[in-house]
């Protein structure tokens, strides 16, 4: 499927079960807040985002039945919940470590004088490469839920390589969503980006259905 296309569909889907996706992503965006307001207490509370791994595959199984089926009932958030709880809590600490080392790596490169800048725009780059991947992984973890991780991340990879540019250009376009949905304000942000993303990312990944009228 096309990036627009993938982008287009996720839309008709969320205008249809928007008020299902926005319970579920609310859930996420409780618990973040959560985290975060406890963080400004006890930065060791910082640890507990890995908590949002869970949820977050619970997010995106909702999001991946929707795109297979056209259809989602509540309660598949729950089952979700269930059938990926550990692999999304995985998924969460690798994506909470590498974003905490990279964070640290880019900021003590970019303070260490003019020798080091291009060090840290290497960590730059290969943050946004890590977030690209997600796009990918994240998908395609939920629906490869029996197969091995290891074989899931190389699927992930090979999804990319593939794909490169459009791969890069939905990453842009869902940066440029949610960045739009900061702009105005949190709320929409917290309720209606989230959900959105997850669903383009999971109409990128699954091949085209036919449509109705074929």
């Amino acid at each position: 499927m096309s990036v627009r296309g993938a982008l287009r569909r996720a839309l008709v889907d969320f205008y249809y079960h928007s008020w299902r996706l926005l319970s579920l992503n609310a859930l996420l965006s409780g618990v973040a807040i959560a985290i975060l307001v406890a963080a400004s207490y006890a930065q060791l509370a910082l640890l507990l985002l890995v908590l949002l791994g869970p949820v977050a595959a619970a997010l995106m199984h909702c999001a991946m039945t929707l795109a297979q089926t056209d259809e989602l009932r509540l309660g598949e958030g729950l089952r979700g919940l269930r059938l990926h709880w550990r692999r999304g809590l995985g998924l969460g600490a690798i994506g909470w470590a590498v974003m905490a080392l990279g964070g640290f790596a880019l900021v003590f490169y970019a303070r260490s004088g003019t020798l080091a800048l291009p060090l840290a725009i290497l960590v730059f780059y290969l943050l946004l490469l890590f977030g690209v991947f997600q796009l990918a992984l994240w998908p395609l973890a939920v629906l490869e839920r029996d197969r091995p991780f290891l074989r899931v991340l190389g699927d992930a990879a090979v999804m990319i390589m593939r794909r490169p540019k459009a791969w890069v250009a939905l990453a842009i376009a869902l940066v440029a969503v949610n960045l739009a949905g900061i702009a105005a304000a949190a709320l929409p942000f917290l309720t209606l980006t989230i959900a959105y993303s997850f669903l383009a990312a999971a109409h990128f990944v699954l091949p085209p259905r036919p449509s109705p009228e074929g």
